[in-house]
């Protein structure tokens, strides 16, 4: 089930696209409702993002296909649902499955803002990293949870994926993540070495 939302086509333009997968066998169903999803998609549309949107049930297989589809087409993927303990909660396997490489520190925030409305969110598996130059990020099943899953990482959002972008020469210091400006732009300490090693 897919939901095509009008195109924000001066956002597909500056490559500001992002995808929103919901799994949840009662929502592909069509037994409930997609708060969750729809929720995410408004917050990212309100962040300047075009936003597509699909749900489906809570398959590993069926996760990773879309997934793997949608990291090609767009800058960031963010799932919802699928992250607890019970056994059809999938969406991290089916994460991890298709990642290059992880980025802890997006779900290890996701986690920290959860727990200040919830003990429960340290129960939480979500997952984070990249594929290709795609950016994917789990966030819960709940509206509330969702919404708040996505503020904790909007402080990042954006270098994130400009980072992702590229260009990814390091040797000449051209990688955000890496460059010495960009350092200081975040408020990090320069080691004095890093200086003298310029």
């Amino acid at each position: 089930m897919s939901d095509h939302a009008a195109v924000d086509h001066a956002a597909v333009h500056r490559g500001r696209t992002a995808f929103v997968l919901t799994a949840s066998d009662r929502a592909d169903a069509g037994t409930r409702e997609d708060t969750s999803g729809a929720g995410v998609a408004e917050r990212l549309e309100a962040l300047g993002f075009a936003v597509e949107r699909q749900v489906v049930a809570d398959d590993r297989a069926t996760i990773e296909t879309a997934l793997r589809a949608a990291a090609e087409r767009h800058a960031l993927v963010v799932t919802t649902g699928g992250t607890g303990l019970t056994p059809r909660d999938v969406t991290p396997q089916a994460t991890l499955a298709v990642l290059d490489y992880e980025v802890p520190g997006l779900a290890e925030a996701i986690r920290a803002e959860g727990r200040r409305s919830t003990p429960f969110a340290a129960l939480s598996r979500a997952v984070a990293g990249v594929r290709g130059r795609s950016l994917i990020v789990n966030l819960p099943g709940s509206p509330k949870g969702a919404l708040e899953s996505i503020e904790a990482i909007v402080p990042v959002l954006d270098h994130a994926l400009e980072t992702l972008a590229g260009p990814f020469d390091h040797a000449t210091g051209d990688a955000p993540a890496d460059s010495i400006e960009n350092q200081h732009a975040f408020g990090r300490d320069i080691p004095a070495e890093s200086e003298e090693a310029r």
